[in-house]
Order: C-alpha cells, then sequence, then structure tokens
C-alpha cells in the first residue's frame, strides 16, 4: 500500500482526477450539448484521447519529481518520494512506459492519416514535459508559460479532434460551430490564465529551494514586489473578464450560473487578490495556491450550467 500511494504521488494523481473531469464536462455539458449525444465510436475516441492525456500528464509529473527531487528536499521533504518509496531507476521507467502508453492510445485514438497534427502535438507534449523538468522550469517565465499551456490543451486536442470544426472552417460554419468555438475559446483562456497566476504564485512559495539550485523564476529574478504586481494583474484582467461576461448573460436570465459563478469563482478571485497584497510568507503563499485550485475546481464545474442553458 506504501508503494501505491508513493506511485499516487509520484504521478499526481490529484490531478490527473482534474483533468479527466475538464475532459468529461466539456465533452458531456459542452459539445453534447450543442451537437447532440455522441455515437459509440466517437464516445470511445473521446475516452481514449483522455486515457492518453492522463498518461502524457501522468509521465509528466513523474519525470519533473525525478529531476526535482534535490529542490523537493528542502521545499516539501515530507511529500518527496523519489529515492525515498520509489527508487530513480524506476521513476525514469515509469515515465517511459507511460509516455510511450499514451503516445500509442493517441494514435489508435485519433488516426494519423487524418489526425497527424494532433498525434504529433501529443508527441511534442511528452518531449516539452521533459524539456520543462531539465531545464524550462529553471528559467524566467518560459516553464510558467509552457505549463499554463499544456493546462489549455487538455481543452484544445477534444476541440480539434471533433472533425466537422476544423479551425479554418469555423467562420464559414454555422451557428452551432461558431458557439463551441466561442465556449472553447472562453474555457481554454480560463485555464491558461489560472494556471499561469498559480504557477507563478507555487514558485514564490518554493523560492527558497529554487534559489539554492540556480533557478531563475520570477520570484528571483524579479523579487517579491515585482512578482505580486504580476499576479495581480492576470488577477484583475480574468476577474475584469468574468464580470463583464456575468453581465453579459444578465439579460439571459441565468441566474443559477450568474450566482455560482459570483460567489464560487470571482469572489475567491478577489480574496486571493487582497490576501496577495500582504502575503509574505511560504505559508500565505501556500494558502493563496490552494484558493487557486479551489478556483480551477468550481471553473471546470461552471461547464454543467451550459447542459441546461444551451
Amino acid at each position: 500500500m506504501k508503494k501505491i500511494a508513493a506511485f499516487l504521488t509520484l504521478i499526481r494523481a490529484s490531478n490527473l482526477v482534474f483533468i479527466v473531469l475538464t475532459q468529461f464536462l466539456f465533452e458531456y455539458c459542452i459539445y453534447e450539448r450543442i451537437y447532440g449525444p455522441t455515437s459509440p465510436a466517437g464516445t470511445q475516441q473521446f475516452w481514449l484521447i483522455v486515457l492518453a492525456s492522463v498518461l502524457i500528464a501522468a509521465a509528466g509529473n513523474s519525470i519533473n519529481d525525478y529531476f526535482d527531487l534535490n529542490i523537493d528536499q528542502i521545499n516539501k521533504p515530507s511529500k518527496v518520494v523519489v529515492n525515498v518509496v520509489i527508487s530513480r531507476r524506476w521513476v525514469i521507467f515509469f515515465h517511459l512506459i507511460l509516455s510511450m502508453l499514451g503516445l500509442f492510445f493517441t494514435a489508435y485514438a485519433l488516426p494519423i492519416q487524418t489526425y497527424w497534427y494532433l498525434v504529433f502535438a501529443n508527441m511534442l507534449c511528452i518531449v516539452l514535459l521533459w524539456v520543462y523538468s531539465t531545464n524550462f522550469k529553471k528559467q524566467l517565465l518560459i516553464g510558467n508559460v509552457l505549463i499554463s499551456l499544456l493546462t489549455a490543451w487538455v481543452l484544445l486536442i477534444i476541440f480539434f479532434s471533433k472533425e466537422p470544426l476544423q479551425l479554418h472552417q469555423v467562420f464559414e460554419s454555422g451557428e452551432k460551430e461558431i458557439r463551441f468555438f466561442r465556449l472553447t475559446v472562453l474555457y481554454v483562456s480560463f485555464a491558461f490564465i489560472i494556471s499561469l497566476i498559480r504557477e507563478v504564485i507555487k514558485d514564490v512559495e518554493d523560492r527558497v529551494g529554487d534559489a539554492k539550485y540556480g533557478c531563475r523564476t520570477i520570484p528571483i529574478v524579479w523579487g517579491l514586489t515585482a512578482t505580486k504586481v504580476f499576479v495581480a494583474v492576470w488577477l484583475v484582467v480574468l476577474i475584469a473578464v468574468l464580470v463583464i461576461l456575468q453581465l453579459y448573460v444578465l439579460p439571459m436570465g441565468w441566474w443559477e450560473s450568474i450566482v455560482y459563478c459570483v460567489l464560487a469563482i470571482i469572489v475567491p478571485l478577489i480574496w486571493v487578490f487582497i490576501k496577495l497584497l500582504s502575503a509574505q510568507t511560504e505559508k500565505d503563499f501556500g494558502k493563496l495556491s490552494t484558493v487557486i485550485k479551489i478556483v480551477m475546481l468550481t471553473g471546470i464545474l461552471s461547464m454543467v450550467f451550459f447542459r441546461y442553458y444551451l
């Protein structure tokens, strides 16, 4: 049981649940609500994509812990499992197997002759997650942006897997296609921004260990004050966009979703903004990171409303 728990910690199982939930709600509450029930073949393709996404993310999480061993021993010693419960050799083995399986299920779900660009994109994700762990994570802003883009890709791969929706045809298509495209842009943008905010906050939380091993993250290079300004700007952008969206749907009478968005997403983000101003310690930024993760969850769950409103 100890090794199973360690493996689940290594691949960050809770984050993988986020991926499954995000893709499932996007498929069930948005795509199927617009286009109707998916065919059995389409359903099989979807779940294979979900499986591939989870495997690739798990591989990336494991290799990240492999290369972050020294830093994690300083930043979060109680959570280290590499070389404590699982040997480094096994971590490499897990990474290779999970990556190969992820690529296999991608190619199985999306035939290369039709979806070669998506198979290539997932292959690129595997490479980028490795390079992130070995290099980009230590560089100024590059690693934060990369992880945020990969978070957004969880939704984009579902979008691009829908054959009727080739991107260049969207604006030449009907109302359904345009509606699906707009909702995709909405949630992809939310995923990117909220992930970027959390990644930078986590860098502040981990700055002691990162500094010791030569990382050039935003809080180390720019300092705490400039980093807080950077995060605050993105929080203001996100809050402003969400408020505008509520005003947009107000005439439609979507009262339940408006109340939910205000209480479960906007108010917590405002709380993070206020607490950010006075945050100084690792514990302070740990709390902010936790609240941001909760907002990521409530943002994902907001897709449920489109099942009833569209």
